[in-house]
């Protein structure tokens, strides 16, 4: 079992925010973020996150809690699992209690293993000198902390000498094992470290120099690396891609290395595979325009047309930018057409222009059959846009088409209103009391010792919306969804030593609407129901004093 000092430990070091946007997309909202909630379908985003608090919630359907709920919730596994894959995505170590064990850390052991082949590279001149002659500075690859894997054996006995796990290894894509040979997943290669957002090795892509092998090998799916998620370079480039809001895709490790070498520096690459939906939230952090910078060949311009799909879909500003002749963003460098490249990227081809002017030339257009095709798939897309977007291209790809204008319909899901996004500020409720009762229950739990205060004076029966709330607090569960999401209301404002005064206003409502409801008490007896009366009118004039009184 894991200690609970050492969760609490964890609790400490979390962005609840950097762990929820690496699932989902967020976006700032005044002092909160926001998005559509993952657990249930909506249009309009009503789960927000609030990094002070370290909580979510969503006001729609209510789920709610802290990181660790989060992740127990989306990846549907359970305390332990969630506690252990938080732990390793910010390199933390957790203690067990019963044993004196402390379990290892993912990434202290990849980091480990890391530098390991940093030296060996250094001590191998045939890898080291062919990335200097592919113009990587020594610099870089300091920078980059390349390696190299020789031999199964090196990396073995290193293993074996620094007391490694060898099933651990192997769970992290380190080691291979096949019909019991144990042996070095990147043996032979160049190893460039791929590392989190937050700059923790999760895993390696590998460059062979051989005839007859794959060229580059990555890591293989893990606990750590997913690579659906992760762009190589991203800790790097982070900072620039915040400052100057642009970040340049690209298809290779060494693009990437090349593009920073020559000062730009918001360079990233897909790890071998397709942008993916899994993507944007990473590259959605700071809103950057994207451009794509893929390779001119069938391959590279087919990713560009799926990934502009995407990001056109999603609403991201940027483009693409395609280099003919052979060439990629690393050559380009080499051979010093750093202007060249400037202007490129000064200057790509907007997403949708893109898609349009590829699905023209997929297709023979002087063929009336195949131009119907071509205007089938193109409307298919026009119509996933927005209103305003499908009426600004209709012209651009009946040019594209060579067709009349009239044949271009636009296709509004709902009304041409509706398809913009709203406000997402949320407010619990727009009836007063509902409103005055919740901020009673904000109050406590931003003060949980004005609880005790609360108790001397009411009960549940105050209450006529929040009964459920303030019932959760007496219980001492303030983690029940139903306050998280009170707790995360910018609406309700709290003010140094207002407690007093607001629950003196939902005591004085209280006795007021038990005054209506005693006068029409029928089956009061006439002394017990002016007892009654003058009961709550004294205590009214008590509360309007500004004495509170109990109920």
């Amino acid at each position: 079992m894991i200690a609970q000092a050492s969760i609490e430990g964890l609790k400490q070091v979390i962005d609840i925010v950097e762990i929820i946007d690496s699932y989902i997309e967020l976006k700032k909202s005044g002092s909160n973020f926001n998005a559509c909630c993952p657990f249930h379908d909506e249009k309009t985003p009503s789960f927000i996150v609030n990094r002070t608090k370290g909580l979510y919630h969503c006001y729609g359907c209510g789920v709610g809690g802290d990181a660790i709920k989060f992740v127990m919730e989306y990846e549907k596994i359970d305390f332990v699992e969630a506690v252990e894959k938080i732990a390793g995505m910010f390199n933390f170590s957790l203690e067990y209690e019963g044993s004196q064990i402390v379990k290892k850390d993912d990434s202290k052991i990849l980091e480990s293993i890391s530098l390991f082949y940093q030296r060996r590279l250094i001590e191998t001149p045939y890898y080291r000198d062919y990335l200097l002659q592919r113009g990587v500075s020594e610099a870089s690859i300091e920078k980059f902390a390349l390696g190299f894997c020789g031999p199964s054996f090196e990396t073995i006995r290193f293993a074996q000498e620094n007391g490694f796990d060898f099933k651990e290894l192997v769970a992290l894509g380190i080691i291979g094992e096949d019909n019991a040979r144990t042996y070095a997943r990147f043996s032979e290669r160049i190893l460039f470290p791929i590392y989190s957002p937050n700059g923790k090795v999760v895993g390696f892509g590998g460059r062979t120099l051989k005839e007859g092998f794959a060229k580059y090998i990555n890591s293989p799916q893990t606990r750590q690396f997913n690579k659906s998620k992760l762009l190589y370079g991203y800790h790097i480039a982070k900072e620039s891609i915040y400052k100057t809001q642009q970040i340049i895709v690209t298809e290779g490790y060494l693009d990437v290395i090349m593009l920073h070498q020559a000062g730009f520096s918001t360079a990233v690459a897909t790890l071998g595979t397709a942008l993916t939906q899994d993507h944007l939230p990473l590259l959605n952090k700071g809103e950057p325009k994207i451009i794509l910078s893929y390779d001119g060949d069938k391959a590279g311009i087919n990713a560009a047309f799926k990934a502009s799909i995407l990001l056109s879909k999603a609403g991201k500003a940027g483009g693409v930018v395609i280099f003919n002749g052979g060439l990629d963003p690393a050559d380009m460098v080499v051979q010093k057409k750093i202007d060249e490249l400037e202007n490129l990227f000064a200057s790509p081809v907007p997403f949708i222009e893109f898609v349009f002017a590829q699905i023209g030339q997929k297709y023979n257009l002087s063929d009336p059959l195949q131009k119907e095709i071509a205007l089938k798939e193109s409307a298919d897309f026009l119509h996933s846009l927005s209103p305003l977007l499908q009426e600004e291209y209709r012209g651009f790809v009946a040019d594209i088409l060579k067709i009349p204008l009239n044949l271009i319909v636009p296709k509004y899901k709902g009304s041409y209103k509706n398809s913009f996004v709203r406000d997402t500020s949320i407010n619990i409720s727009k009836n007063p009391y509902d409103k005055l009762e919740s901020l009673i229950i904000k109050y406590i739990l931003e003060d949980r010792n004005l609880l005790d205060i609360a108790i001397e004076y009411i009960d549940e029966s105050v209450f006529c919306y929040r009964n459920k709330e303030f019932n959760a607090l007496c219980r001492g569960d303030f983690e029940d969804s139903i306050l998280i999401g009170i707790a995360l209301d910018d609406s309700l404002l709290v003010c140094e030593d207002g407690f007093e005064k607001e629950l003196l206003v939902l005591i004085l409502k209280y006795y007021e609407n038990r005054l209506k409801q005693i006068r029409l008490e029928n089956h009061l007896g006439f002394e017990e129901k002016s007892f009654q009366i003058r009961k709550i009118k004294d205590n009214i004039v008590k509360l309007k004093k500004g004495q509170l009184v109990a109920i």
